[in-house]
């Protein structure tokens, strides 16, 4: 009798393994998100901050755009932007969201990095506000200036202040991180503060303050990339292509899905929406166009390599590295290439 059973009792254990398997693979309420397989393999860890040609990677993580792609991803999100930059630095992330001036200091500190994929440019959300007593650029010359040392607005402080014929000596930085910079202008203890958006929205509350200049300014000149760690570029290439694959899948989601994104870039950014849509304008995210551009050599600012040339004046002669950098050992647009020639495929 029980030989007999055997045949049934493998049918009844078949049946509700499969039912196991359907229910973990199920989404909340128990329906399936899309049909593809969670990614195997130890997570990639993506770091990305305040800024907003980086709130996209909330947008892919909430929507499954990760898991679409093939690529086990864990997003980790900082509410400081240095922070991020010393985490990978440090080995604590495999990949992080990062300007090119933070990327170059790391490199110079001995840090293995490299640039594969330009998610935008600044076009006027890194800004210089004033107080409503000084109108002009000139004006700054010995006033308080609050800016994080060594960031991207210390950076365009620099820039604007040389179209000025002015140095930074002749203002006194105040370092201070973006954050509490933009708080302490607000509640009047700075005469200008450098800050990037979100942190403008809360700086320019300040009764009578005015934007002296941004990054509208200086085109080209503030791009924001995504960074890997050498280790993740040597042995995980495969992911690394994936990573700026499901970049390209989100910009296209987040076009013909604006108010569903638009809600979970303002979440993440602590805005509100209709303040998120005003960072548009601010962030001129790249195509796959012009991210080939960017990272073909060429001599004018709008070129990574050139760019290159220019952050790296800068941090030399504010004493932040001590000798130029090679911009063929920081860039790899091999992925993007691969992306786009798979796209006309």
């Amino acid at each position: 009798m029980v030989s007999q059973n055997k045949p049934w009792m493998v049918l009844i254990l078949t049946a509700l393994a499969a039912l196991l398997m359907a229910c973990s693979a199920a989404g909340p309420g128990g329906s399936t998100s899309n049909n593809s397989p969670a990614p195997a393999g130890k997570p990639i860890k993506l770091g990305f901050s305040a800024w907003p040609g980086w709130f996209p990677w909330q947008v892919a993580q909430e929507a499954g755009i990760f898991k679409q792609a093939g690529v086990n991803v864990e997003l980790v999100w900082f509410e400081g932007y240095l922070d991020s930059i010393n985490a990978l630095s440090a080995g604590q992330l495999d990949a992080n969201s990062q300007t090119m001036n933070d990327t170059l200091t790391s490199i110079a500190a001995g840090a293995d990095q490299h640039i594969v994929l330009v998610n935008d440019n600044s076009t006027g959300n890194d800004q210089i506000i004033a107080d409503k007593g000084i109108t002009s650029v000139a004006g700054l010359k010995g006033k308080n200036v609050g800016v994080e040392v060594g960031v991207v607005d210390h950076f365009l402080l620099a820039l604007g202040l040389q179209k000025a014929g002015l140095k930074l000596s002749d203002v006194k930085v105040v370092n201070l991180e973006t954050g509490a910079a933009a708080a302490a202008f607000a509640s009047g203890q700075m005469d200008a503060v450098g800050v990037f958006a979100p942190f403008t929205t809360q700086a320019i509350k300040r009764p009578g303050s005015m934007v002296l200049f941004s990054s509208k300014d200086f085109p080209g000149a503030i791009p924001d990339h995504l960074v890997v760690s050498g280790d993740l570029r040597k042995n995980r290439p495969a992911d690394v292509q994936k990573l700026v694959n499901a970049w390209y899948m989100t910009l296209d989601y987040i076009k013909a899905h604006p108010k569903e994104a638009i809600a979970i870039m303002a979440k993440r950014g602590g805005v509100s929406e209709a303040e998120y849509k005003e960072f548009d304008a601010g962030t001129t995210i790249f195509s796959v166009d012009q991210n080939l551009t960017a990272f073909a050599p060429r001599s004018d600012i709008t070129h990574l390599n050139f760019a290159t040339q220019e952050v790296s004046k800068f941090l030399l002669d504010n004493k932040f590295i001590e000798k130029p950098l090679d911009a063929n050992q920081i860039f790899d647009g091999s992925f993007v290439k691969a992306y786009a020639a798979s796209m006309k495929r």
